[in-house]
């Protein structure tokens, strides 16, 4: 008689609560860079350390669209690039230098994004980096740190150069390349990216004008950042404020990432 073979169990019942819904949050930001129009076909990339005390992070699956991307699919691995669990998926070898350098020198970093919207490398390639022009910039103009281009990043000797450029940080340009944000979860990782994101295309947005500029004073600038780094309001992370309703948007229009 011939043995029944089982279906492997789902891999949210393989998984510990606290992975699961890191894969959640972690789908939730690709699916809302889809939905931005942030998105680069499959290229670029987000990624989430997997709570406990091993150094393994989630990354896509490279061949899916951000808006394909749902908790089960991503991509675990170690430091060392070895994939954890079964996927017919690779992942970006570029992707991979930059978000392992991170997570490896950031143990409080949670969330690490990088993107190549129109905006974002507009700036990256603008000799004065980020503006403080509006309020939206000065939230990280005081904040920001740039990384010179050194090709694409497939050579792990430039990680050390990366983390030192970041330091301690919440976003880098990557100059000639695009965006990075950090955040010690995934909704401020993602805030963080949606201010900058914004920033950079109100400069372009600005600088295509042609009119004369006001740039608000130094010490005001100062001020703002100082005012908005780790702004709490009435006990709650603004990052939380913000993701609770973005999470109801993507429950409505794009449901199937908690899949």
């Amino acid at each position: 008689m011939t043995a029944a073979i089982s279906e492997p169990r789902p891999l949210r019942e393989r998984v510990t609560p606290d992975e699961w819904a890191v894969r959640v949050d972690l789908a939730a930001a690709y699916r809302l860079v889809a939905h931005f129009g942030w998105d680069d076909v499959i290229f670029t990339h987000i990624s989430a350390r997997v709570p406990g005390p091993d150094e393994h992070f989630l990354i896509n699956p490279y061949g899916l669209l951000f808006e394909e991307i749902t908790a089960s699919c991503l991509v675990k691995v170690d430091l060392d690039g070895n994939v954890l669990e079964p996927t017919p998926y690779p992942i970006n070898p570029a992707g991979f230098t930059i978000h392992s350098a991170v997570h490896a020198a950031r143990q409080d970093v949670a969330c690490v994004m990088h993107l190549h919207t129109v905006a974002g490398v507009a700036v990256s390639t603008q000799a004065e980096g980020l503006l403080p022009l509006n309020q939206t910039a000065m939230v990280l103009s005081c904040s920001i740190g740039y990384h010179e281009y050194e090709g694409l990043a497939l050579d792990h000797a430039e990680r050390p150069r990366l983390v030192a450029d970041l330091g301690q940080f919440p976003a880098m340009l990557l100059r000639n390349h695009g965006t990075l944000t950090v955040g010690r979860t995934i909704p401020s990782a993602f805030l963080n990216m949606y201010f900058l994101e914004r920033a950079c295309a109100m400069q372009v947005a600005t600088l295509a004008g042609g009119a004369a500029l006001h740039r608000p004073a130094d010490a005001v600038q100062q001020l703002v950042t100082r005012q908005a780094a780790g702004q709490v309001m009435g006990g709650l992370d603004i990052a939380d404020m913000a993701w609770a309703p973005l999470i109801r948007l993507l429950d409505r229009r794009y449901p199937g990432f908690r899949e």
